[in-house]
């Protein structure tokens, strides 16, 4: 018998993809839910556009004015004491029974934030729920919603 002294050729190594596709895979299904998960957290906001033409102000509309120090106005009527309780009741009288009524805040630009949450607060306590704030233009100088 002949002996073979020829150093032999190692096998050629092989790349197992099992586990590899494992991985791939829970990576594609961590990414998957997570970017679902992504969709339900953000807050969908519709930002105003104040490059629009000034609308006409319509009968059906209530314009509640908050200046910088915090004073209410409801269609051009001043409410003499500033809280939420009355900003209600002027809301419901200023709505007469009709809760689908928008409500235009038309605040400074330097009011303080809560007297904006305060009318806000009252709309939603006298059941007006359409809201919308006013804006002015950047070109034109008027007001536009």
């Amino acid at each position: 018998m002949a002996m073979n002294f020829r150093p032999r050729r190692p096998d050629e190594p092989e790349i197992n993809l099992i586990p590899f596709i494992d991985v791939l895979l829970v990576v594609l299904i961590f990414l998957v839910l997570t970017t679902t998960y992504a969709k339900y957290t953000q807050l969908k906001v519709t930002l105003p556009v104040a490059e629009s033409n000034r609308l006409d102000s319509r009968p059906r509309e209530i314009i509640v004015g908050v200046s910088s120090e915090g004073r209410y106005s409801i269609n051009g009527q001043p409410v003499e004491n500033g809280g939420i309780d009355t900003l209600t009741s002027a809301l419901l009288a200023a709505a007469q029974g009709e809760r689908d009524r928008p409500v235009i805040i038309s605040a400074d630009a330097m009011a303080a934030h809560q007297s904006v949450i305060n009318v806000m607060d009252a709309a939603r306590r006298a059941g007006l729920v359409q809201l919308t704030f006013a804006t002015q233009s950047t070109g034109r100088g008027g007001s536009s919603r």
